[in-house]
């Protein structure tokens, strides 16, 4: 049996307080779907990069966890149904 290989390359940006990630997801070498998350840091916060950097690729993964849950869907109601 031949196994698949999937791997998501996450990217992530600061600009004050203001953290993006973004995850890309791979498959044989091709993009399949990208996921986008953002966190900002209250100003009376301490700064502490770590935390943005979580919470922005926690959310880029969500994202594209419901992209790609978004695309197996459209890909069921394609192909169920009589043959």
């Amino acid at each position: 049996m031949k196994a698949k290989e999937w791997s998501v390359e996450l990217y992530i940006t600061e600009d004050g307080p203001d953290t993006v990630a973004h995850a890309v997801l791979s498959s044989d070498g091709q993009k399949r779907t990208t996921g986008r998350g953002h966190a900002r840091r209250n100003p009376i916060d301490r700064e502490v990069p770590e935390i943005g950097d979580e919470l922005a690729v926690s959310r880029a993964l969500a994202d594209l966890a419901d992209r790609l849950h978004g695309l197996a869907s459209k890909d069921i109601a394609q192909f169920a149904g009589p043959a």
